[in-house]
């Protein structure tokens, strides 16, 4: 839905077979570096700002046996981030497939952190948890 959008759109123009070599820019991004893929051939493209997005299949095949696995083989999460396996967590982008984005990943991170150490604490071993509840 999302690629169907992006080539309708007018303003957008997509470079088939591009890679970022290098950002360019002082204080802020001005300008792309790019390699074609295909021939490896160099281009320079003038922005200004850029926008780094990860791709749309979430890397959980190695799960899929372990753990549960959604739709477009997101894992499934069992309260905040758990994962119904005493011990394990899930955060980040192998369950967000609305947002997907490295901000949401890291407080997901966080989260999962903050909710591995409270049953760690919970099992005894550690002592107490230093998480705090807001």
């Amino acid at each position: 839905i999302m690629q169907d959008r992006a080539e309708r759109d007018p303003k957008i123009e997509i470079l088939w077979n591009k890679e970022v070599a290098e950002v360019k820019g002082e204080m802020t991004v001005s300008s792309l570096s790019l390699r074609d893929t295909a021939t490896g051939e160099a281009s320079e493209l003038t922005v200004q700002g850029m926008f780094v997005a990860i791709g749309y299949k979430p890397n959980t095949d190695l799960f899929a046996d372990q753990l549960r696995v959604g739709p477009g083989g997101y894992l499934e999460i069992v309260g905040e981030t758990g994962s119904g396996i005493d011990g394990v967590f899930i955060a980040g982008d192998v369950h967000d497939s609305h947002y997907r984005q490295a901000v949401t990943a890291a407080g997901d991170g966080c989260k999962a952190a903050i909710d591995a150490e409270r049953w760690l604490a919970s099992v005894g071993e550690i002592e107490t948890s230093t998480a705090t509840n807001w």
